[in-house]
């Protein structure tokens, strides 16, 4: 049984999601700018580490709201 999750979509070109397949995580990135990136995750806290990198906090300045959506997102996985 593959569950997925929807982490955000701008638009059909701006969107993340996440499908847990068995014991892998599986994370499909689509953007405007670099097209259709796959990473495959072995655990939750891989996932988060990398979520942590790709989504700097530092990056979201007053947009902290916007940043505590994404992460939950990622947390509900």
């Amino acid at each position: 049984m593959i569950k997925k999750h929807q982490i955000y979509k701008k638009d059909k070109w701006n969107m993340m999601t996440v499908e847990v397949q068995g014991r892998y995580i599986v994370l499909r990135e689509i953007s405007d700018q670099w097209g259709e990136d796959t990473h495959t995750f072995m655990s939750r806290p891989a996932l988060m580490q990398w979520a942590k990198n790709r989504f700097p906090k530092e990056d979201f300045v007053d947009r902290e709201e916007e940043w505590a959506e994404i992460m939950a997102a990622f947390k509900e996985v």
